[in-house]
């Protein structure tokens, strides 16, 4: 295909007072989704951070398909990339980025969302016609969509969507195959969970849901949550199936002083609370602590809040404490795209080293015969199974104590051979893939002799 660039044309930015153009239908969107992808790709900003700047000044509708434009191209950017390249006789420029930009947005939309092929391609166009830097691009823009549109399904690379430092990283910890396996699931957006204070099996039918055998309720398609029955009354809260586990290892009841470290935005301090106990829920950050708060008292909860750094702090002794820790989250990828561009191999090894002064610390913190939880929503070893084996070689007075299959709904595969719980993405599988997947968790459940 001939890529050869046009004489550059005057942007629309530049033209004259009064001169502007009508602006096309949803290009204010995909103006939005291409800002957010650019600052999570180049600067390594979290997704719901760059678009809800980036999607200022739009309608609630608008908002939410900026960010499931943004959030497509990020969850299968390997095989886009890998497409859009193909199609080009040249790479673009450096200064030219933000085509490759407009091309996976144009692509993804194409492909993966129930977008119209003409209003896909029109509004990439339209929006590269606006910056001086891109105006020239614009016969290349509209030819290699109209190329995807007509042959890009049927020649999609068959690459992974992750970097490949994760892969790589996932086949030394699980084996090839499952690294793979894992990969493709992360391509599949994730159904909404919801943990429920009561009759579960009631609102799962309400909901029009399932009850997963964890006792979640999970939905096939989320819409606008607030307005799900039961939201406003603080019947239930949206957590994953995976992420509710930890909680209910602790077995926590009334009489039971339990601390939830890293406690925000609370839904586990919520999973506590719902039992009886008495929980203080603790947090480095104030505002997220407030909106810990604000969570609960939808929930009718109560939790004694302790704004203090996990690592220094002193408030025990406690019948049980749980320990989400703060992680590289490659586990939730499913529903955080951005987590697998934003993160690197640096970033899991300083967070490995938070974990393990949260962990030591904790210890102190747990009664003679009380229970200690600790969690990472991370896929990666050093976040997980690494920090309790060095946790246990220096505290000899824990020891595990194994989860059995079945408890707490957990199925036998996600247990691994120390009594641990490991959850992977590809776990929990079923026919409509809507209501398949788990994210990547761990959990280990430890007992202070």
């Amino acid at each position: 295909m001939n890529t050869k660039s046009p004489a550059p044309r005057r942007s629309r930015a530049n033209a004259p007072a009064g001169t502007r153009p009508p602006e096309a239908p949803g290009l204010a969107v995909r103006r939005a989704a291409a800002e957010a992808i650019d600052a999570v790709l180049e600067r390594a900003r979290p997704l719901e951070e760059v678009i809800e700047r980036a999607a200022r000044g739009l309608d609630e509708r608008d908002r939410a398909l900026a960010r499931m434009i943004a959030a497509t191209v990020l969850r299968r950017l390997g095989s886009l990339r890998a497409l859009v390249r193909s199609m080009l006789e040249r790479a673009l420029p450096e200064k030219a980025r933000r085509v490759e930009t407009l091309l996976l947005i144009g692509a993804a939309q194409i492909l993966f969302m129930d977008v119209p092929d003409h209003a896909a391609v029109a509004t990439s166009v339209e929006l590269a016609g606006e910056d001086q830097s891109t105006a020239g691009f614009k016969g290349l823009v509209n030819a290699v969509l109209r190329r995807i549109a007509r042959e890009g399904r049927a020649v999609l690379p068959d690459v992974a969507d992750q970097p490949p430092w994760l892969i790589d990283g996932w086949a030394n910890a699980y084996g090839a195959p499952m690294a793979q396996a894992i990969s493709r699931a992360l391509a599949s957006e994730a159904a909404l969970d919801l943990t429920v204070k009561g009759d579960a099996a009631g609102w799962a039918e309400r909901l029009g849901g399932r009850l997963l055998p964890t006792g979640t309720v999970r939905l096939a398609e989320a819409g606008n949550v607030p307005a799900l029955p039961g939201f406003a009354d603080g019947e239930w809260w949206v957590q994953d199936a995976a992420a509710a586990l930890p909680a209910r290892l602790l077995g926590a009841g009334p009489g039971q002083r339990v601390a939830d470290l890293c406690a925000a935005p609370g839904g586990k301090t919520a999973q506590l609370a719902a039992t009886g106990a008495e929980v203080v829920a603790l947090d480095r950050s104030g505002p997220r602590l407030r909106r810990l708060q604000q969570n609960l008292d939808r929930l009718h909860l109560a939790a004694e809040i302790v704004e203090a750094d996990a690592t220094s702090w002193n408030g025990g002794p406690f019948d049980a404490v749980l320990i989400d820790a703060p992680c590289s989250a490659t586990g939730t990828i499913r529903r955080h795209p951005d987590v697998a561009w934003t993160k690197a191999p640096a970033d899991i090894a300083s967070l490995g080293a938070l974990q393990a002064r949260i962990l030591a610390h904790a210890g102190d913190l747990v009664r003679p015969g009380g229970l200690l939880v600790f969690s990472t929503c991370s896929l990666e070893p050093e976040e997980g199974e690494r920090q309790v084996e060095a946790f246990l070689a220096a505290r000899p007075d824990f020891t595990r104590d194994p989860v059995r299959p079945g408890e707490c709904g957990i199925a036998a595969e996600w247990i691994n051979p120390q009594g641990e719980v490991r959850t992977l993405p590809v776990h929990l599988p079923d026919e409509d893939p809507r209501f398949a997947g788990l994210d990547g968790f761990f959990a280990a459940r430890l007992r202070r002799g």
